[in-house]
């Protein structure tokens, strides 16, 4: 938050002599004053006009929520990957995976004591969770998967985040016992004021219409989607652009994992280095109705942790960058 120092200055008073003096009768203006006086009057204006649309104009970065998820530093424990978001200059962040007693930092078996101190861990260093992805193992049982993602939800609310985001399953049999999982689980979720969401991951929720179809098998307004461009194009082997999915999602996105992509089945990219058309891809989620929201870097290029850290700023700027250059430019 910006400092606002009250600044005052002394307004002049003329002597009391002065002010008590018969006033000056003042000199006809030249033709050529005139203009000059007029162009001055003219140009303060046209400044003043500039200074107050640029005051007044909406900061394009408001309505996000530019986040980074731990995933970028997972060779390492949670506090290092904490730490190099915070460094990189990022207000917000999404648990993903670190080095710990779990490689996913949330996981069903995840006390609320255990969830507590992560979400102190995040606030310690003045960032605000947005995300956590969640590990729901299922292999089928309805009832089984309602403890364990309700046990996810609790942990979710005990550490502070708004969203969990789930990465779904493949094999055709366990399709609709998992989405009846999810569906019995939205009202609890949206007691203890956590939104679920699932990704383009693989399996039956590869891309856009898949998860469109998930989506409306649950049929619940707490369960949407968090989009991942980067992963349409690695299930689909480079085949699927993401540009050309994103049309599929209308009305259905909460956030975004910014991640990138390479051929061949490489997402260890720093955003904006690869193949993603990020611009473009913004671009028709914000058609679709994705106007504010997260917008949370995934992945990066790998490194040692100066340079995971170094990479995961790049990303913040670029993805800062796009908000601007979008931005409506004020008129005056």
């Amino acid at each position: 938050m910006k400092d606002h120092h009250l600044v005052t200055t002394d307004r002049f008073v003329p002597a009391a002599h002065d002010r008590l003096a018969a006033p000056m009768q003042p000199r006809p203006l030249t033709r050529r004053q005139f203009i000059a006086t007029a162009g001055g009057l003219g140009l303060a204006a046209s400044t003043a006009a500039a200074a107050e649309a640029t005051a007044t104009a909406p900061d394009p970065l408001a309505p996000w929520q530019i986040g980074c998820y731990t995933r970028p530093w997972d060779a390492w424990a949670l506090e290092v990957a904490l730490d190099g978001i915070a460094e990189a200059g990022y207000r917000y962040a999404g648990l993903m995976t670190a080095k710990g007693k779990s490689w996913v930092v949330v996981t069903s078996a995840t006390t609320v004591e255990e969830a507590s101190r992560i979400g102190a861990e995040v606030r310690q260093r003045g960032l605000e969770l947005v995300s956590v992805y969640g590990d729901l193992p299922f292999q089928g049982s309805v009832p089984d998967g309602v403890v364990a993602l309700r046990r996810l939800l609790d942990a979710c609310a005990a550490c502070g985040s708004p969203g969990l985001m789930l990465g779904g399953v493949a094999e055709e049999r366990l399709g609709e016992p998992y989405w009846t999982v999810i569906r019995e689980s939205c009202g609890y979720a949206r007691e203890r004021g956590v939104g679920l969401t699932i990704k383009p991951h693989g399996g039956l929720n590869a891309t856009g219409p898949q998860c469109r179809k998930a989506i409306e098998r649950v049929g619940h307004p707490n369960f949407r989607l968090w989009y991942d461009p980067g992963n349409i194009f690695y299930y689909s082997n480079g085949q699927l652009d993401p540009v050309d999915d994103a049309g599929t999602v209308d009305g259905l996105v909460a956030g975004v994992s910014v991640k990138d992509y390479r051929h061949p089945k490489d997402v260890a990219v720093t955003p904006g280095t690869g193949q993603v058309r990020f611009a473009e891809v913004f671009a028709r989620l914000q058609r679709g109705g994705f106007t504010r929201g997260p917008l949370v870097v995934e992945c990066t290029a790998r490194g040692d942790v100066r340079q995971v850290t170094a990479a995961a700023r790049q990303a913040r700027q670029f993805v800062e960058a796009l908000l601007r250059d979008r931005a409506p430019t004020p008129t005056g």
